[in-house]
Formats: structure tokens, sequence, C-alpha cells
């Protein structure tokens, strides 16, 4: 297996989704390929691809845009892994999180999908749970709205304007989670108990 990291952003392709809270992890991949000053190519696994270098002499990475819908982004994932000789101790999902307040990043591996299709997919397709993800907190839907209403609309104007922020922020835990490691960046990116009982 290789020392390369794959960096998959979650989202719906097509122009009427991209500004959807749903694609905030494909948000993220573009803010990263930004700071390599790279642009993604189409490659064969329905994927867009970008392959490069986190900063000087850093980790080398392959950001990916899964091309499926989200529902299906297993099987990208899966045929770029196998492409790339990348295990699943290197692959990092980033994808918006309904459980953690908008303009909040998390970091785990593991655990649960928390109903997220794409995640699910991904699971299914690398039959295992055990990949990183970065959790792009977009918050609750209010009242009674439908979940997938609410993440397949785009951002508030309010949160719009704090959301090169959050791309900003979330783009910077993926490089600390790569360079290194999770308990690093988890320490860095969560909130701390004693700040949170203070407030």
């Amino acid at each position: 297996m290789t020392d390369t990291w794959l960096i998959v952003g979650l989202g719906n392709p097509g122009a009427e989704y991209k500004g959807n809270r749903h694609n905030v992890g494909q948000m993220v991949l573009d803010e990263l390929a930004g700071r390599l000053g790279a642009s993604f190519k189409t490659h064969k696994a329905r994927a867009q691809v970008l392959e490069g270098r986190l900063g000087i002499g850093g980790p080398r990475v392959v950001l990916a845009k899964p091309m499926s819908y989200m529902n299906v982004s297993g099987g990208p994932v899966s045929a770029l892994a196998n492409f790339y000789g990348i295990g699943t101790d290197h692959i990092v999902a980033v994808h918006d999180e309904i459980d953690i307040p908008f303009n909040t990043v998390k970091l785990k591996t593991g655990g649960g999908e928390g109903g997220h299709n794409g995640l699910r997919d991904i699971s299914k397709a690398l039959a295992t749970k055990e990949y990183l993800r970065v959790r792009v907190g977009v918050g609750r839907p209010p009242g009674r709205m439908d979940t997938a209403d609410y993440v397949l609309r785009d951002f508030s104007p309010a949160e719009r304007k704090d959301l090169p922020f959050l791309l900003d922020e979330a783009a910077d835990a993926v490089d600390m989670l790569v360079r290194d490691g999770l308990t690093a960046a988890q320490q860095k990116f969560h909130p701390v108990k004693s700040e949170l009982q203070g407030k």
C-alpha cells in the first residue's frame, strides 16, 4: 500500500446542486484545490481527481469528487482506492453533518453513518466503516422541515457570509489530519468541554 491519501468530497454532480448544504464536502475540496493551485481532471472511476502535495514536502494526496450521485458514492471511492493502491486507513470522506451546528468541524474514524446515505454506500463498497471522516456541520433543519429537503437546499444568505470561513477551517482540518494524525487534529478542532461548560 502507498502513503498517498485519498480525500473524497461528497456531493451531487450538476450545477443545480452546487450550492446545496449536501455539497459542502465538494466545496471543501475546491478550497484545497485552490491552495494547491491545480484543477480537477476527469478520471475513469467516475470522479473528478486532482493529484498533488499539501505544501512543500507535504503528504501526497488525491483529491476526488465523485461524479455519481451522493447515494452511490461508494463505487467511485472503491475504484479510486484500488487504482491508487490506497488502504482504508488513508481514506478521508469530507461530508455535511446535520448532527453538529453550522460553522463547526469535527473529525472521527469509523462509527455509524448517522443516516448519511453517501457514507453508508462508501462503507458498503469498502466493506468497512473504518475510514476517516471530516464532518462539516450544517445544523439541523428548522421546525418540521424534512432532512432531505434541508440538505438539498442552498445555504441561507446569513450562512453564506460565514461559509468561506467554514470551508477554510475544514480544509485546515483535512490538512492537519493527514500531516499530524487524527488525535492532533481533534485536539485542535474540537471545542474543549470546559469551554462549553462556561458558556
